[in-house]
């Protein structure tokens, strides 16, 4: 990969151990090309349940915090490998905010991890990370963990 291939990467995490791959192969990729990495976290709104019995403040604190902690991760991994970064938190669906940040933000490729599910599991509860193939209209690098 020769310099400059990249301008802009973006890493999505959840702050999970099988996110930490994803993360190393954005940092890998960003200081190969001099890219800088955008390190994004998703917090997805309250349930009505929350609402319902007053947890919502508390629960979008509690989410807010593994955001930070979750974009921390890859801003002191970033920063050992002398790569630019920037965290931000997003609200809302996690797929479409990946790819509505990616497309607002001229960003050259999407890197995000998966669990790996298929049959029923995928069926049932969607894959953050399909979405974001099927919907981005820049490259993706999905990364197993």
């Amino acid at each position: 990969m020769r310099e400059g291939t990249y301008k802009k990467i973006m890493v999505a995490t959840d702050g999970s151990q099988l996110c930490k791959k994803a993360v190393e192969t954005g940092i890998d990729i960003s200081k190969m090309s001099g890219a800088k990495l955008y390190a994004v976290y998703v917090i997805v709104p309250t349930t009505h349940s929350a609402r319902d019995f007053g947890w919502e403040k508390a629960a979008m604190e509690h989410f807010r915090t593994e955001g930070e902690k979750a974009t921390g991760f890859v801003e002191d991994a970033a920063r050992a490998a002398g790569v630019e970064e920037e965290s931000l938190l997003l609200e809302g669906h996690p797929a479409d905010k990946i790819v509505e940040f990616a497309e607002e933000n001229d960003i050259d490729m999407i890197v995000i991890g998966t669990l790996g599910k298929s049959g029923l599991d995928r069926f049932l509860l969607g894959s953050v990370a399909e979405n974001v193939v099927r919907h981005s209209k820049v490259p993706v690098l999905v990364v197993r963990g």
